[in-house]
């Protein structure tokens, strides 16, 4: 708690990055979002308000605090991380990448289920799954080449693993709630999401981790999360963070249990 405390304070991670700057820019950046968001109301999808297109912002904070820190080179480098697949040293990573996210949604249908509430069988369109595949891979971008590409490396070297992973999706769970209100989410809804929110990027720290710090494992698994959700019945209207949430809640206790916390390898 005291190494966040001084992280906040200062402002300044070893790097020279300012962290507390850089989450402050981002949610100004999000505020004509927001008040579009408010007064115009429409979604983009079903359940995704037009505030969704602030997935710009922390790419946007990312890049101009590079800029000023490092100049043009240290933008370059940034957006270069979009494309660091190379980093993933074993194909093997690509499964929990791309299928732990549907094995998730896949449980939670069938928890749903067994549950006993009346879930429809979702209908999946393979050309519908490819457009969603795209769009959500470019908001990933927007959002994974600030939380992943500038924020996450200085947290933990301040934090730790799991503590940094903890923050940053504290954060991100919070960046979104305006969001959530203008899609007509409840209380209870948005507190479920969120520990759902804070869990998933305990997930995200450790593949970030275990592929060799790669950005564009991050998009990738970013995509998954949005193209399951839309994907679930129908277009996410029966998604339940309750059920999803627990799941990834014990995923996640899974992965601190067998890999170290402090660093999550």
């Amino acid at each position: 708690m005291d190494n966040l405390q001084q992280t906040i304070t200062k402002g300044k991670s070893p790097a020279g990055r300012s962290l507390l700057v850089f989450f402050g820019l981002v949610f100004i950046l999000a505020i004509p979002f927001w008040v579009i968001g408010g007064l115009i109301g429409r979604q983009l999808l079903p359940g995704l308000p037009i505030d969704a297109l602030m997935a710009v912002c922390p790419v946007l904070a990312a890049l101009i605090l590079s800029y000023y820190e490092s100049g043009s080179v240290g933008a370059k480098i940034l957006l270069k991380r979009a494309i660091d697949y190379k980093r993933i040293r074993s194909n093997l990573w690509y499964v929990p990448i791309l299928l732990l996210m549907p094995f998730v949604m896949v449980l939670s249908f069938g928890v749903m289920r067994l549950a006993g509430t009346p879930v429809p069988i979702p209908q999946i369109s393979i050309v519908q799954t490819l457009i969603l595949c795209i769009l959500f891979f470019v908001g990933a971008l927007g959002e994974e080449l600030g939380w992943s590409g500038y924020a996450i490396d200085p947290l933990q070297r301040q934090l730790g693993g799991l503590q940094a992973s903890i923050v940053l999706g504290a954060i991100w769970a919070i960046y979104h709630f305006v969001a959530l209100v203008h899609a007509h989410r409840s209380i209870s809804w948005i507190a479920w999401w969120s520990l759902g929110t804070v869990a998933l990027r305990v997930i995200m720290v450790w593949l970030y981790n275990k592929t060799g710090k790669s950005v564009f494992a991050m998009v990738l698994f970013h995509m998954t999360i949005n193209v399951t959700w839309q994907q679930f019945p129908i277009n996410g209207s029966y998604y339940d963070p309750r059920v999803t949430g627990v799941i990834l809640v014990l995923v996640a206790m899974t992965v601190i249990v067998i890999w170290r916390p402090r660093t999550l390898t």
